[in-house]
């Protein structure tokens, strides 16, 4: 009788699965719960006591294995197979005009063009990767080319199906959406943190960001965390739909949660329509938005219109105004940055802003300051510009104080004394004493050489930098690479193990790339786009020193001032020592003949690997994945996560796994380091 009861135990949980997973989607999804929760709890406690007594019973898709598990030691670094890019901001009427207007120049369209229209949450953009219809993986949008591996946290939210409502799933599919938590989630939260003693978060983004990065899951699966699906990354084993909208309705059907307040439109005032609806019920909505998105509907159309530098041309969000208050300017200062900027900053009687208490505004420059005529003593409307960065929006004229004083741009720089030049085609006066002399400029620096999208160090915060270079132990980032053990740990909040963990940080951080080099140095007005443009272009750091100003301007992305700029700024023999002593500290980074030295080879390069699709695996002995994709992708090829029939190279090093596996299934020519540097030689 027993042995009988045991050979249907496999069926029980499978059906006690399936039935979990179809309440769990009514409830958390459809909103419409289809039992009690006393009976959901009932069929939860069964399946957990059949897994506990068969571990073999077990599988991903199991609601038993959204509870969370040991904690991790650090999130995994994931590279996205299709970048995550950010939208272009639209603020008022005439931008929303105006994106319309390009986009129907792009399509040559006579008439109106549709649009799907959706929200623009306040949370965190994530990537769920599906492989025959499991969930296998779950990544942050990090810097849009590699994100952090959050998939055990992401396990935990119930609205995100572990396994795909479909009979024939595609054999890969990335859905992208947003995580977010509902406000009334937030404030219960909020109750439980101030009941027990501990920090309350400042708004739900925040909330949500702290619980998805919490690198102990378990505690991930205390709060309350949705997701919608807006976008797609890879799809391979199935048709993509015809439209966005039709993409997102096929998202619902196959059980993964899609935000229902979205609509398809034609022209700009059905965009405006949109967004007028949207802004007139956001207080009532039960989540945080703070715009709303258009998309051109047809992918077609959205192909053809395609991308430009991190943002995509089909699309746009229109942000709402932001939210806004009245407070006192106590002061006007200035601050430095690190090109030798000078900013002068409202000083102002502490107000919530949009959740956040802020206590400075960026006036922006000297001429900004008289156009709105700021003084100190001023009753002033503040905002979070883009819901971001506080700014002074302008001064409430009949509360001005009869004592109020002007604003006056010092002579000097408040930190190192120098003089303050202001050029004549500049709105903005610059401190002239440069990184060498100013402590602002070199602190500034500094902390972009070690920023996340530049050298990634970290533990490196503004706290360390000040001290270090107050305490005259550094003076150039060269200098980070000669830090002993000794000079960190005396420092102030500075354990032993902090110390080691900021050596550790430094000694990782000496393998990059060409690109992230070239955007650590700081040059003015050479930004992360192009960067990588120099770095594609010229291959090799001393090409891009020596580059005249000919060679400059043949670089895409490159006008004739961000020209000059690279040039001046090579041409100071104290930025050139500084590469050297960098490259002397063991910073090193893969370098290709580059497309300018190629050029009159280039019939070579495109047959060679010119649209040829790699796929890299396992740990390679001297090259990071970074380094290797951007020797690939300078060649012609391109760089994807997964393997499929496609794939033409698979570059495996050590503790390759199931990617190897498949490559050797299909046949796919397998390289090892060696014989990828081989293969790249063979086209230069």
């Amino acid at each position: 009788m027993q042995d009988e009861l045991f050979a249907d135990v496999p069926a029980r949980a499978a059906w006690l699965r399936a039935e979990l997973n179809r309440h769990a989607h009514a409830y958390y999804v459809l909103d419409n719960p289809s039992i009690p929760d006393a009976e959901y709890d009932r069929l939860f406690l069964e399946l957990s006591a059949l897994e506990q007594q068969h571990p073999e019973l077990r599988s991903p898709d199991s609601p038993t294995q959204r509870v969370g598990g040991a904690p991790l030691p650090q999130f995994e670094a994931v590279r996205h197979s299709v970048p995550m890019l950010s939208l272009g901001n639209g603020f008022d009427d005439d931008d929303v005009v105006a994106f319309d207007r390009r986009v129907r120049e792009g399509l040559r369209a006579d008439g109106e063009v549709d649009y799907a229209t959706e929200l623009k949450f306040d949370g965190l953009a994530i990537n769920l990767r599906y492989e025959n219809g499991i969930l296998v993986e779950a990544a942050t949008r990090g810097d849009g080319a590699t994100g952090e591996n959050v998939t055990a946290n992401i396990r935990t939210i119930r609205a995100i199906p572990l396994r795909l409502r479909m009979e024939n799933p595609p054999t890969v599919l990335d859905v992208r959406g947003e995580v977010l938590m509902f406000k009334a989630d937030f404030d219960r939260l909020n109750t439980r943190q101030r009941d027990a003693g501990q920090k309350e978060f400042a708004n739900p983004r925040n909330a949500a960001a702290g619980s998805l990065r919490q690198l102990d899951s378990r505690i991930t699966s205390q709060r309350a965390l949705r997701f919608y699906a807006y976008g797609i990354g890879v799809l391979e084993g199935a048709a993509l739909p015809d439209s966005h909208a039709a993409l997102l309705d096929w998202f619902d059907a196959i059980g993964m949660p899609v935000c229902k307040e979205r609509s398809i439109v034609s022209g700009a005032e059905g965009l405006l329509a949109f967004y007028r609806d949207i802004g007139a019920r956001r207080a009532a909505l039960p989540y945080e938005i703070d715009g709303v998105v258009y998309k051109v509907n047809r992918l077609a159309d959205q192909q053809r219109l395609g991308f430009v530098s991190r943002a995509p041309r089909f699309a746009i969000a229109h942000k709402f105004p932001a939210q806004e208050a009245l407070t006192l300017v106590q002061d006007i200062g200035v601050q430095v940055g690190r090109t030798g900027a000078i900013t002068p900053v409202a000083r102002l009687a502490p107000v919530s802003v949009g959740g956040v208490t802020v206590t400075n505004a960026t006036l922006h420059n000297e001429d900004e300051v008289r156009r709105k005529d700021v003084r100190i003593g001023d009753t002033v409307i503040v905002r979070r510009a883009g819901d971001v960065i506080p700014e002074v929006v302008a001064v409430v004229p009949e509360r001005r104080p009869a004592d109020a004083r002007e604003f006056l741009m010092p002579a000097v720089c408040p930190v190192c004394g120098s003089a303050i030049i202001r050029a004549e085609d500049e709105a903005v006066a610059r401190c002239s004493g440069g990184w060498t002399k100013c402590a602002a400029q070199k602190k500034g620096g500094l902390l972009h050489f070690v920023s996340r999208r530049a050298m990634d160090i970290e533990g490196l915060g503004e706290q360390l930098v000040e001290q270090l270079v107050d305490r005259h132990v550094i003076a150039t980032a060269a200098d980070l690479y000669k830090l002993g053990f000794a000079s960190l740990a005396e420092l102030e909040r500075m354990a032993d193990k902090s110390a080691r963990n900021v050596l550790n940080a430094l000694e990782k951080s000496k393998s990059t790339t060409l690109a992230r080099f070239i955007y650590a140095l700081g040059i003015r007005h050479v930004g992360e786009a192009t960067a990588k443009e120099l770095a594609r272009h010229f291959g090799r750091m001393d090409s891009v020193m020596d580059a005249t100003l000919e060679q400059l301007l043949e670089v895409a992305d490159v006008g004739p001032v961000v020209a000059a700029s690279i040039q001046q700024f090579f041409v100071d023999p104290l930025n050139r020592e500084l590469v050297e002593q960098l490259r002397a500290g063991g910073v090193h980074w893969a370098e290709h003949e580059g497309i300018a030295a190629a050029a009159t080879d280039a019939d070579k390069v495109g047959s060679a690997l010119q649209g040829k699709t790699f796929v890299l695996t396992g740990t390679l002995p001297n090259l990071t994945r970074d380094a290797a994709a951007a020797m690939i992708e300078a060649a012609g090829g391109k760089v994807a996560g997964s393997v499929s029939k496609k794939t033409a190279y698979v570059v495996a090093g050590e503790e390759a796994g199931s990617k190897l596996v498949k490559a050797a299934e299909l046949g796919i020519a397998i390289l090892d380091e060696t014989g990828l540097i081989e293969l790249l030689k063979g086209i230069s």
